[in-house]
Order: C-alpha cells, then structure tokens, then sequence
C-alpha cells in the first residue's frame, strides 16, 4: 500500500449515515430544486436524524455506559471518541439545515408566501389565530404547570413542547392576597405544553391579496398564553420550545404466559420510557431555565445536549401544505404501463407464459394489487402466502387478503412485528386479519423477516402451480409513488418451490431447507455472494472479462467489504450504487483501485437492489431484500432470486447503466465523506432518475 492510503481500511458507519444525511441536505439547498420540495428535504433530513439518534447514536451510547467507552469498532474508530465526533457533527448539520431554511423562507417570500409568527401577525390574522386556537387547538392541549409536582413528568419521544416561564404579577396577587403571604410565595414558576400533533403544524392564515400566510401552530399557542394562564397569578414571560429523543431499543417481557404480540405491545409502551439520548433546546432560552430542565429531566451524557433555533421538529417540513403552488413543487410523473402486461386481462394468465418485472415508482404498483385481488376471486385458487414488513396507512394489499379469505382461500401472512417505528402499526394489522380468519405467522425467534415474497397456489389440471412475486422493496402503496423498487412476477416452477420453502423454513423454524435457485438469509446468503465474487476473481486472475455492479442501499458488512477488496486486488472492475452508508473506500491503490461508488440522492429514494455479475460477458443477475450489510446477511430472513429472463435481465443491465451514468444528484462515495458531486464534462447533464422514466415511458412507446 502506498502513502495514500487512508488511516483506516473502513468508512465507520455512524459517519457514513450522517454523510447520507447530508447529502439529503443538500437537495433542501440546491436552488434547481422547487421550493416546497426544498421544504420537504428539510423535513426528511430531520426525520432521518431523529431515527438515527434513537436506534444508532443510542447503541453507542450504551456502550459507553456499560464500560466501553475505549471500546476499538471494527471501523478502527474508539467508542467515546466518535460520540463526541457525532454530536460535534450533528451540531455543524442542523446548524446548516437551519441556515438552508431561513434561505428558503427567504426564497418563499418573493413568491409571495410568508411564514410568520405571533409578533407578526395584523388585527385581522390576531382574530382568525384566536378563534383557531379557541376551536382546534385549546380542546388537544395538555398543559402541565411543572412547579406544582412531585416529579417531573414523563416527555414523549420527538415530541414538540414549550416550555413557559411565568412570573408572578403584582398586581392580580395583590387583590386577594395580604403582603405576608405574598412574599411566600415563588415568584418563578415553569409549565410544560405539549404542542398537539393531531391537526397539520403549519395553518394557513387568511389570504391579503396575492399574499399568502403560514404561522405554526407552536406561535399560535405562544399568542395566546395569555388566556390559557389567565387563571392563575402569573404571566407567561417566554417560552421555548424542547425535544427530547429516547433510545428506540425494545425490551422483551420474559413472561412465558404472554404472546408475542403481547410482548412487542408491551415493549412498545416501554419505549416511551427509554433512556433520553439527546436533549434538543432553544438557544435563546434564558440559562436559568434551561438548568431548571436539566437538572429535572434524566440526561447521562453532555453529547447528548444539543442546542437549537426556535422550532424543532423540522419533520413536520414533509407536510408543508402547498397552497395550490404546484408550481412550487415536482411536476408530477404518472406512472406506465408494463409492455404487454395488461392491467384489463388476468395477470396470472400472463405470468403463466412468461415472468414480468415491475419497476416503481416509474411503473404502476397497480399491478400487485390486482395479482392479489384476482386471486382472491379466481375460482382455482387455493391459498396465498404473503409476507409483509411496512403497510400503507389504508392498505389495499390486507384488503385484498381479506377478500381473499372470505372467498374460501387459504391465507397465511407473516407479518413482522418487530419492523422499527412500524411496530404499532403491525400490531393493529395483525389483530385485524386474524378476526378475518387470516393465518399468521410471526417468523422465526431473534430472526427479522424482511423478505418480500407472494406464492399463490392454483390448481390446474389437478395439479397445483404457482405463481408469486419477489420484490427489493415493502408491499406498500404509499411508499410504492416515492422510493424505486423492482417486482418480479414468475411462475417459474423451481424459484416458485423454493419461496414455498421459505414460508416452510417460517412456520417449523427447526428444518433448514436447501434452495436450488434463492440465495436465502441467514443460511445461504454470503456463502452465496461470495461464490459469485470468487467467480469473478477465477476470471480475472485467468484474463476472461471480470465486472461486478451492485446497487444497494447500505454496503458495511467488513467481511464482504474485504472480499470486494479482494476482487478489486485480482482486477476485477467494480462500480457500486450505493444511496446510503458505504464502509468501503474506493479507489486506493493496492487496496480498492479498480472500485468505483456513488450515491443518488433525488426525488425518489433509491431502494432497490440489483447485484450483477459478469460471468464472461455472461452476466448473471440478482435482485434481493438484502443489503450488505451484517444483519441481512446473517440475522434476518432475506430473499434474493436470480433472473432467469433475458429481457428482464437486460432491463436491469441497462436501468443499472443509467443509474450509473447519470452526473446530476450524483455524488462520490469516497473515504473523506466530502460528498463532492460527479463532474459534468462539457455541459452534458445527464438526469439518471429522469432518463429511467423516459427509457420505460419509451420502452411501452415501442411496445405499442
């Protein structure tokens, strides 16, 4: 190795998400981007930064809890080393996100959209916020005047509350009040809002001509602290808002008597009891009040208290209403048909004579719904098996198992509640398809199933054939228009009796069964990915044509990552799409020189993984639930099927293609995190996200 070469030979991973993030907070500050989307970046770099505190920055922080703090990662990096780096960063990010939204706000204001606040408002705004806050606000309000407690209450994970200040008032004490007893009393006192989640935060004020006025409903609060503490001998004299975020980790009940659903709710209610892993707080916030806090609310660790501007909870940018301002936003890219797969006819009979792919959100996630419903009618149709990982809120897909059931079939879903942040919701679903006579599986002890799979079982000609999809992504309609996912539809009998194998392997978990055809995780995954690595490295070291492309979302796994060094090492060419965490560094000499990676980060979220592999100019093709990384390799139930079609083999040769030769969102995944954008050699911008709808819009063009 040369003196080029990094300190480390792994990216740590913490530091690698919060590049990722960045990168998301570069799309909310690049003016090329529409306004309100901008907004809505805004909103998803929050959100992603809340998760990673309660699941990620919580797990180091045990550590050091627990006498790990000089703890060597497998990244090389020391624990309590980059707790600090972490914080330290966090703090640059949101400092920057909070200067990309003034701009915005800015931005807004020329376009004639202004949010304001409680000092800003005129007469006529003043009486629309106090009959709102009057009539939506004031009946969700919880409002607790801290000083009058035993203990401190319980706050809500991310959620929003102010806190207010009150002083005494002279002269409303005075009235009933003798000048003795008046000096007993405190004259400082705190109480606690909880800023109610269930209407949108942002209200649209009444319009002023072509002016057009947003105020949160935190500012529509703050102007009427007045009569909300009018019945009391104080005044509000400020108030700020606070956020606390708690380590997401579920605790399992070792009670015996007690269902696994019973336990994930349990664990779920235990969650809001967690320990705080980060304290977020108004800057302005006078010193006094802000030990009164800490000395109050539990916080183990310094790096955990993290300053702010005056609204937190910048999540809620993702529901920024757009006023009629479509302008203001995407235009919007209807989805295509599928060449020759008909949404009119069966599309049972039409993967009876050849397998389909699905690419969404550029293709219609219509097709899935159908394939289920027309199962639920279709006559010959004896059961379906179904897994399901994260639902939409209203999902036609459980709808459609429930049709199915009442149509005489077989249903068997298993459905995963241990899905983070989705527990809740799983939990509710399950409830519901088994009072629907739906069969449930809960997969497999310390085992996630994040596997997407569909078998339906038809009898035809007094034998039974199946049919099914094999997905990269959830069976679920909402996230199906934003992140970009390919579906495979088959009938190809060894694929469909190996995914039969799989929901065997989830309902008697002790038999391990061999697949012909199916890498599955946790038994065949790496073994499997690592055999195809070897193949190209055989290749290389003989001088036959060597080439691996994978497109993932996360690549850290350092076993696999070596074995890519180690191709890269034997010569063979490696390009990877990676949106997310990458550990590998690419490009350095001895090491990884003949590896290439950047991420895309757009309008869409890139989501699906698709791992090719040269084979002699004989390229072998996967698509998968899995990414690199340890967990789906080796602690959870993943999919991932080969491609057997050649013109679906050559339609993911080609979209990967795209992906990769695309210069505009694109950014280089490289070892210093700098997130530098790929070079635009002589003004050809090339869109990969717009070119992947143009080449399947022309793609059915051609078709028809």
């Amino acid at each position: 190795m040369n003196t080029n070469t990094p300190k480390y030979h792994y990216v740590d991973r913490e530091k690698s998400w919060l590049s990722f993030n960045e990168r998301v907070l570069q799309e909310a500050a690049d003016s090329t981007v529409p306004l309100l989307e901008r907004l809505r970046f805004i909103g998803i770099f929050s959100n992603n930064l809340d998760e990673f505190f309660r699941v990620r920055y919580a797990t180091i922080r045990r550590m050091t809890l627990t006498g790990q703090s000089n703890r060597k990662l497998s990244s090389g990096e020391v624990v309590k080393t980059l707790l600090s780096e972490i914080t330290k960063r966090v703090i640059e990010l949101q400092n920057e996100s909070l200067r990309i939204l003034t701009e915005v706000e800015s931005k807004l204001e020329e376009e004639n959209i202004f949010i304001v606040n409680d000092k800003e408002i005129n007469e006529k705004q003043q009486a629309f916020v106090k009959d709102f806050f009057l009539h939506q606000v004031s009946p969700d309000l919880v409002t607790i005047i801290l000083s009058d407690l035993a203990e401190f209450p319980l706050l809500r994970d991310t959620h929003g509350y102010l806190v207010v200040k009150l002083m005494l008032d002279d002269k409303l004490v005075q009235k009933h009040q003798s000048e003795k007893i008046r000096k007993a009393v405190s004259p400082v006192r705190y109480a606690i809002i909880e800023i109610p989640n269930i209407i949108n935060r942002f209200v649209e004020l009444p319009c002023e001509g072509d002016k057009k006025f947003i105020i949160m409903i935190d500012d529509i609060i703050r102007f009427n602290l007045d009569s909300i503490f009018n019945i009391i001998d104080y005044k509000a004299e400020a108030a700020h808002m606070i956020k606390i975020t708690r380590d997401a980790e579920l605790d399992f009940d070792t009670d015996l008597h007690k269902s696994f659903v019973e336990k994930i709710s349990s664990g779920v209610r235990d969650r809001r009891e967690g320990a705080v892993v980060r304290f977020v707080f108004d800057r302005e916030m006078e010193e006094e009040t802000l030990q009164f806090l800490l000395q109050n609310i539990e916080i183990e660790l310094n790096d955990s208290i993290i300053p702010g501007g005056r609204y937190h909870n910048r999540r809620d940018y993702m529901g920024f209403p757009n006023m009629g301002r479509t302008d203001l936003t995407y235009p919007k890219l209807l989805p295509v048909g599928v060449p020759n797969l008909s949404l009119e006819d069966s599309i049972i009979q039409q993967v009876q004579k050849k397998d389909y792919m699905v690419y969404t959100p550029y293709q219609s996630f219509s097709y899935l719904v159908k394939f289920l419903r027309e199962a639920a009618l279709d006559p010959q149709v004896l059961s379906i098996k179904i897994t399901l990982y994260r639902l939409a809120k209203n999902s036609q897909i459980i709808s459609s198992l429930i049709n199915a059931v009442k149509n005489g079939k077989q249903v068997i879903a298993q459905i995963e509640l241990q899905a983070r942040f989705d527990e809740a919701s799983n939990i509710y679903y399950s409830e519901l398809m088994q009072a629907e006579g739906i069969h449930l599986i809960f997969g497999v002890k310390g085992l996630k199933v994040h596997s997407k799979i569909c078998v339906v079982e038809r009898l035809e000609n007094k034998k039974v054939k199946r049919y099914g999809f094999i997905s990269t992504g959830n069976f679920n309609e909402s996230t199906s228009k934003i992140y970009t996912d390919v579906t495979l539809f088959t009938s190809h009998n060894q694929i469909m009796k190996d995914v039969s194998k799989v929901f065997e392997f989830l309902q008697v978990n002790y038999r391990v069964h061999k697949y012909k055809h199916l890498l599955v995780s946790p038994h065949y995954t790496r073994k499997g990915f690592y055999k195809l690595i070897e193949r190209e490295i055989t290749n290389a070291k003989n001088g036959l044509p060597a080439y691996i492309g994978l497109k993932m979302n996360s690549l850290s796994d350092i076993k696999m990552i070596d074995k890519l060094y180690d191709a890269s090492c034997a010569g063979v060419k490696i390009q990877l799409i990676i949106r997310g965490i990458c550990s590998l560094i690419p490009g350095v000499p001895g090491m990884s020189e003949n590896i290439e990676a950047i991420s895309i980060v757009d309008r869409f979220l890139e989501h699906s993984r698709v791992y090719i592999f040269g084979n002699n100019d004989k390229p072998a093709v996967y698509i998968s639930s899995a990414d690199f990384m340890t967990r789906n390799l080796d602690e959870r139930v993943e999919v991932t099927c080969p491609i057997y079609d050649e013109d679906i083999k050559q339609e993911l040769i080609d979209t990967f293609s795209i992906g990769w030769k695309g210069n505009y969102k694109t950014r280089i995944q490289s070892g210093d995190l700098s997130n530098n954008y790929r070079k635009i050699e002589e003004g050809e911008v090339f869109h990969s996200q717009m070119e992947m709808y143009k080449y399947y819009r022309e793609k059915l063009n051609n078709k028809s």
